[in-house]
């Protein structure tokens, strides 16, 4: 029997003794995970979930998802002897009956929305980082899976209270779903059971709330986040002595699980915080759902804002044709919009690595800065994204500035295009100076702030070595960034080559000579090592320090 660890020995040996598990116990115990903030983004998504479930099982003891109409006669005096149906009575009841009822629904929603902004904290460094690269494509796929699947659990949740404001998000998913061409009368007649709202709405969004998709989420998160993690390993960024083969971090015990264990306290507590002091979804305010009123000033939870902009920016636009209409102002923002995001996601690594030939094993980090034209994107991407969900809250804007609501609207519209667009070049142009100035930083040393007079008069700033680690983060970088394609590099002008070519093949030479388009690195470093010691090194093609010469690049 392989030897165990003393703390947990007897554990180890139990468990050895009816499956045999000794011997993957110890080594997991040892295993190393990076220490750097940014891997805790996933684990707050990961402990959100938790707390989601767990506050998710206490009210299914008390929720009753039916939508046959019962009279109100509890302790909420407004709403007494008002008819409603049973799904938003039981809502008022876990929220004034149930002692700690309403404290776990704010906890319950507030996790919620604390797990999707974690998921998208959590997809954007990967994404600017170049996680996703082989052989984490497939991760990847599942973590733009869990983030679809989370959205849509989101908004069933929403509505299942069955009040005015959910009530009137349901009403807007039935106009999406008649607005398919072909199926949509089909897939509403379906979900609906008959006419809106049918009377099976809230009983099947709760199945699919509390079942169907949880129980995805609950296969897909340990696939994701735990085993192939652990068996593609982790990643790191670049640094001294961190290359494609080695993880310099703590073990798992007991550094990272006291680590990981007090992190879930913390989340645990911030969301609780939130919950007690911060009130969210008051149904009691909204009433019970009539299809002839609406909530003035009512807004989405913030994942659905973007969806709920793209809705209000969209131009009145239809196609009549043969008899049937095609409602544009519905069909692009509500289907096309995130059906170009999430396929976006979906296939950008795959995309990427088409362009820059990149085959190998990645399990080193980019920095944003050493990727320009994937940095300029993924900016440009979260623009687009966060203008779209600033525009779902158009009409709270125009009333607290006192401007006009169609000047708000076009003002959305032409940002929209104009700023993402932007945010590219700026974002690209910004990386490439942060590569000049460091390779400044290599060639002649970083600024000390001391001014030194020289004999002739001369002013100048004393500029001291780099240390051995600082030079090791900026020299780690992946150089190039794509491998330029035969035929596809540059002349002494940097001009590109003008040939008879597919036009697929000249589109991707010229994409890929976007990305092969950095700064090169220097010559020569001056570093200062950890004895104190001084001295230029030479700085081969691939970032490590040697005797021999770097080869220039084409830059911008």
């Amino acid at each position: 029997m392989a030897t165990v660890p003393k703390p947990l020995s007897k554990t180890g040996r139990a468990v050895d003794e009816r499956v045999g598990g000794a011997r993957f116990l110890s080594k997991a115990l040892k295993k190393v995970f990076p220490d750097h903030w940014t891997f805790l983004l996933g684990e707050v998504a990961m402990y959100s979930f938790f707390i989601i479930v767990a506050t998710g099982i206490f009210l299914t003891l008390f929720f009753k998802p039916s939508m046959h109409d019962v009279v109100y006669n509890g302790r909420y005096l407004p709403l007494r002897g008002l008819t409603m149906s049973e799904a938003y009575e039981s809502t008022l009841h876990i929220s004034f009956d149930v002692r700690g009822g309403l404290l776990m629904r704010q906890i319950h929603h507030w996790a919620t929305i604390v797990f999707l902004a974690a998921i998208v904290a959590h997809m954007l460094r990967n994404f600017f980082t170049g996680a996703f690269r082989k052989p984490r494509e497939i991760n990847w796929l599942i973590g733009v899976t869990l983030f679809l699947l989370a959205i849509l659990n989101g908004l069933f949740g929403y509505s299942l209270p069955d009040d005015l404001l959910s009530g009137t998000g349901i009403r807007i998913l039935e106009g999406v779903l008649l607005s398919i061409p072909l199926v949509g009368s089909y897939l509403s007649m379906w979900l609906f059971g008959g006419e809106f709202p049918g009377n099976v709405i809230i009983p099947r969004l709760f199945t699919i709330h509390v079942l169907l998709i949880p129980g995805i989420l609950m296969a897909l998160i340990p696939l994701h986040g735990v085993i192939l993690t652990w068996r593609q390993t982790h990643t790191q960024f670049p640094g001294k002595g961190r290359t494609n083969r080695n993880v310099i971090g703590k073990p798992m015990w007991p550094v990272f699980f006291a680590k990981t264990t007090a992190f879930f306290l913390w989340v645990f507590g911030f969301i609780a915080l939130l919950a007690t002091f911060f009130q969210i979804n008051p149904v009691w305010l909204f009433g019970p759902y009539d299809p002839a009123s609406i909530s003035a000033g009512s807004q989405p939870d913030w994942y659905m804002g973007f969806l709920e902009g793209s809705l209000r920016l969209m131009p009145s636009w239809e196609i009549n044709a043969w008899g049937h209409t095609l409602a544009m102002n519905v069909i692009v923002p509500a289907l096309v919009v995130p059906g170009v995001l999430f396929t976006g996601l979906a296939v950008y690594p795959f995309l990427e690595r088409w362009v820059t030939g990149d085959y190998e094993i990645h399990h080193l980090l980019d920095r944003p800065r050493d990727v320009p034209v994937r940095t300029g994107i993924g900016m440009a991407g979260v623009i687009f994204y966060g203008l779209l969900w600033l525009a779902g809250g158009n009409d709270i804007i125009a009333k607290t500035f006192e401007i006009p609501l169609f000047t708000t609207t076009w003002i959305f519209r032409i940002s929209v295009i104009v700023g993402p667009i932007l945010g590219f070049l700026i974002a690209r142009r910004m990386c490439l100076g942060l590569q000049h100035r460091e390779r400044h930083m290599l060639e002649h040393g970083v600024e000390t702030g001391i001014i030194k007079r020289l004999p002739n008069g001369a002013y100048i700033e004393v500029e001291a070595p780099v240390s051995e680690e600082g030079a090791a983060v900026v020299l780690g970088r992946r150089v190039p960034p794509a491998k330029v394609l035969p035929g596809a590099g540059p002349d002494e002008h940097g001009v590109l080559p003008k040939m008879a070519l597919h036009p697929k093949t000249r589109l991707k030479i010229k994409l890929n000579h976007a990305f092969v388009n950095v700064v090169p690195s220097p010559d020569t470093a001056w570093i200062r090592t950890d004895d104190g010691r001084e001295k230029h090194v030479a700085v081969t093609g691939d970032g490590e320090r040697a005797p021999a010469r770097t080869p220039v690049r084409h830059s911008d």
